[in-house]
């Protein structure tokens, strides 16, 4: 690296404006992605006299001195400026960190699967118990609906930066209601939408029922490649940031990871739909109503709803919280729309606003109003990401708080 003198030095201005960044960086991507997060220009990098802004984090990341240590401020990789990771710099893991690291890729392959296996743990105790005492099965019912949703929050944790993102004040409180109010219609939406065209619930036929267990099994097993899919997108797209040398490499080669990302879920939405039919159908056929919906249509609407919470994760895993609530409360806007649009419609002069969910749910059934709401949302949310987390700063650790 060529030697700087002090005055007039751009590169030490840089480092003294971003000196926080630079000392707590762990390696000089995270100086990269910083730079890029502030605002830096390729004119910025050109001043400093280097091709682009990766070149540049690896010097700012050599001249930054380590804590306890003296900046002389020539420039020189000598023994007071901080060097490269290696060996004799950085401090050898503790015994058994291996071992740790393996039990910890364990348990984030292995949490996203507890929501689905508690779930139909869930149902098999209501068929061996639906001779028992209503008392228990209600019982029952009320622990599943309390573990399978806390076990859904502990999958969370496979994705960084995320536990808080849901669950504390750094994510809106807005996003957890609109997800409570989408899984709640995809539970009981298209029953009472068919009801309120119908006139009204009318008891007995009327009485509400209970959703077909298909969905909310569908749901749970739904945690596991949606977790898996940020998960893997973060990690991928991580290592792509290592390899790549400048910012238009890097995002060239992260849209492909997005795209794959997406497919993946895509794909794995409706065969566990499907596997969460086979098994209400077989060996839990007992807990199932006397009716289910059309496969097609419920696939579709579980299917679009996991993919708008994937959407969400997403971008909130990478710091986008505003953009990842608006789209949830978009959907959640949209199927409200719909269901009081037809009492509203009943109103003298006001019968226009009830035609478009009539006509959907005469079309292509009750299940195709969470399709469009849903569906149409997440196709925004990740247009947006295709955009956003091609920046090199979307996968920077201070682009949201842990």
């Amino acid at each position: 690296m060529t030697t700087r003198s002090a005055p007039g030095d751009p590169v030490r201005v840089l480092l003294h404006q971003h000196r926080t960044l630079c000392e707590r960086a762990v390696d000089p991507l995270e100086i990269a992605a910083g730079l890029e997060a502030d605002g830096i220009t390729n004119r910025t990098v050109a001043r400093c006299r280097h091709r682009d802004v990766f070149s540049l984090a690896e010097e700012l990341y050599a001249r930054t001195p380590y804590p306890g240590t003296r900046h002389t401020g020539d420039g020189a990789c000598g023994a007071s400026t901080r060097r490269a990771p290696s060996a004799d710099t950085r401090h050898p893991g503790p015994p058994g960190a291996t071992r740790r690291r393996l039990l910890a890729w364990c348990a984030l392959l292995a949490l996203p699967l507890l929501p689905g296996l508690l779930c139909a743990g869930t149902l098999a105790w209501w068929v061996l118990l639906r001779d028992g005492p209503a008392a228990v099965r209600a019982a029952l019912c009320v622990l599943g609906a309390l573990i399978v949703p806390g076990s859904a929050i502990a999958a969370l944790r496979a994705v960084p930066r995320v536990p808080r993102a849901f669950c504390g004040a750094v994510f809106p409180a807005s996003a957890a209601l609109c997800v409570c109010w989408l899984v709640g219609y995809a539970l009981y939406g298209d029953w009472l939408l068919a009801q309120l065209l119908g006139g009204g619930p009318d008891a007995p036929n009327g009485a509400p029922r209970m959703p077909s267990p298909a969905v909310p099994l569908a749901l749970a097993l739904a945690a596991a490649p949606v977790v898996w899919g940020a998960r893997g997108f973060a990690s991928a797209a991580r290592s792509r940031l290592a390899g790549s040398r400048s910012l238009e490499d890097f995002a060239a080669a992260v849209r492909p990871l997005l795209v794959l990302s997406v497919c993946a879920v895509v794909v794995g939405l409706p065969v566990l739909h499907l596997a969460a039919r086979a098994l209400v159908d077989g060996p839990l056929a007992a807990a199932a109503p006397g009716t289910q919906a059309p496969l097609p249509a419920t696939a579709a609407a579980t299917g679009a709803l996991g993919l708008l919470l994937f959407a969400a994760l997403l971008l909130a895993a990478h710091g986008f919280r505003r953009a990842a609530t608006a789209g949830l409360a978009a959907a959640c806007a949209v199927e409200t729309a719909a269901l009081l649009a037809v009492p509203v419609a009943r109103l003298p002069g006001l019968g226009a606003p009830g035609r478009l969910p009539e006509a959907l749910v005469v079309h292509l059934g009750a299940a195709a109003v969470p399709v469009v709401a849903c569906g149409c949302a997440a196709l925004a949310l990740l247009a947006y990401a295709a955009a956003a987390l091609a920046n090199a700063s979307a996968h920077h650790r201070g682009a949201a708080p842990v």
